[in-house]
């Protein structure tokens, strides 16, 4: 029947999966690209690396599988979000590096916003709160910095986009300019109860409308490929950004049913179905999906390291060779050493949002070692999600936290999967099929195109690899959790 095409492409790497007829993985191919540092806190990619490492792993997957662009059917995009990029409309090249989702160079300019009294109306627009995380005053800074830029871009000769946007005008040959609900609703330009580019929040950014793509369902027509790029013209189906792609992979449509992902950052989303919740614990409201023209809502909280922890601990302090060494030292680690390692490397997010604070460990002695430190870098993936769970579960507003699935590259770690059932209580499901991410791009395509099923035949095919229970004594569950709790308090940025 044919084959879909998912992209995934993440903070530091691009891959390219193919999906059969019946939602199995044919085939992957991905490749890793540089990071970007010109300052302290700055974080880029060069969008040239973006665009090849797209280009170059589509090719690969399709050579693997011995498929041509006749055997896809539809091709679905899920992408790193609140990454900005801007481009000239008439020749497609970018003025400057992506600012990435971690960056953290306008952390001034949203503290003059929230000074000014401007986040009250923001976030009741948005969703979101005001925070270098998101893209406006990333856009913001780049039309403030780029000579002529804003001139240009008044003129309508620029456009704006996050990764997905920027990906469909490559592939369509810039003939299409569009963005899908949920990557809009990233940006702190897009009204989510209105379904609209917010026209008052964008005057306040100084960001021209003319230069914002079209918002689109996730599951849309997004353009057709140039037919050079895979040897036909293939339809784009579906788009959207990563956390709610694997919201979709983990097929949780039901509201309270919650889903985490541990890449590069963690990531978790509660279903909050139609009802759009305002957090009253410094989560964001957003949008969770959007089909037939509905949108979905959610909680999510963000954690900005969880797998990059393990990276640091490799590329950082050279600790380490291959992440799965982590998980052997952990368990080696010494019981009565409390280290707390507080990953605030680029700021903490949800929900603390506090841009200023950077990284600590505290309960260092003579005797604390390698397994010691692999040990807290773990566990602190654990305890920041606590930190979500139990922000979510004072927001529901009557709802109940159902269900929390699991998936990411960390969540093939069997020892931090046991610990974070443990630091939270309750269980933790992880499914067969962990590449959930774009499972849910290549779900969106598929039902478009006709060959897989709807929501609730989705759901139904959800398939659980093991449950880990929790297994610590209530009373060390809370000492440990006090005792991170405390690492934060002493970690958040205080000001003189």
């Amino acid at each position: 029947m044919g084959s879909i095409l998912a992209i995934d492409q993440g903070t530091t790497s691009t891959r390219a999966i193919l999906f059969d007829d019946r939602m199995q993985i044919q085939a992957v191919a991905q490749e890793e690209f540089p990071q970007h540092f010109p300052r302290s806190g700055w974080v880029e990619h060069d969008p040239s690396d973006i665009w090849s490492s797209t280009a170059a792993t589509c090719r690969a997957v399709m050579e693997r599988a011995g498929l041509r662009g006749d055997d896809i059917l539809a091709i679905g995009i899920t992408n790193q979000r609140e990454t900005v990029l801007l481009w000239d409309r008439d020749t497609g090249q970018p003025l400057h590096n992506a600012i990435v989702w971690q960056d953290r160079r306008t952390a001034a300019t949203c503290a003059s916003l929230r000074e000014a009294g401007h986040e009250p109306m923001i976030s009741a627009r948005t969703g979101l709160i005001i925070d270098p995380y998101f893209s406006a005053t990333k856009l913001a800074w780049l039309l403030d910095n780029i000579d002529g830029a804003r001139d240009r871009a008044r003129a309508g000769r620029l456009a704006f986009g996050t990764v997905d946007s920027f990906l469909i005008w490559r592939l369509t040959g810039g003939r299409a300019h569009v963005t899908d609900a949920t990557n809009a609703a990233r940006t702190m330009l897009y009204n989510i109860a209105e379904g609209r580019w917010d026209e008052e929040i964008c005057a306040l950014f100084d960001i021209p409308t003319a230069i914002l793509p079209e918002v689109r369902d996730c599951a849309s027509d997004f353009g057709l490929t140039r037919a050079d790029l895979f040897g036909r013209e293939i339809p784009i189906f579906g788009v959207a950004g990563d956390q709610q792609a694997a919201t979709l992979g983990q097929a949780c449509f039901q509201p309270g049913m919650v889903k985490s992902t541990y890449g590069t950052g963690c990531f978790a989303l509660v279903n909050t179905g139609t009802q759009h919740l305002t957090s009253r614990n410094r989560l964001l409201s957003t949008i969770a999906y959007q089909l037939d023209g509905t949108p979905c809502y959610a909680l999510e909280g963000s954690i900005f390291i969880a797998g990059a922890v393990v990276q640091w601990l490799r590329d950082g302090l050279r600790m380490i060779r291959d992440a799965a060494e982590t998980q052997p030292l952990a368990e080696q680690a010494d019981p009565h050493q409390a280290v707390y390692l507080v990953p605030a490397f680029t700021g903490l997010g949800a929900p603390y949002w506090d841009a200023e604070a950077r990284g600590a460990i505290y309960g260092l002695t003579r005797a604390t070692g390698p397994a010691e430190l692999a040990r807290a870098a773990l566990e602190s993936v654990g305890y920041q999600t606590r930190d979500l769970m139990e922000a979510m579960a004072a927001d529901m507003e009557g709802l109940t936290v159902a269900t929390l699935r699991v998936d990411g590259g960390m969540s093939a770690s069997d020892w931090t999967m046991q610990f974070l059932a443990d630091i939270l209580g309750a269980p933790v499901d992880r499914p067969q099929l962990r590449e959930t991410t774009a499972l849910g791009a290549a779900w969106l395509a598929g039902m478009r195109a006709g060959i897989y099923p709807d929501k609730e035949g989705f759901a139904r095919a959800w398939a659980l690899d093991r449950q880990f229970t929790p297994q610590m004594a209530p009373e060390i569950r809370d000492a440990k959790y006090a005792g991170w709790k405390d690492a934060v308090r002493r970690t958040l940025h205080q000001t003189p």
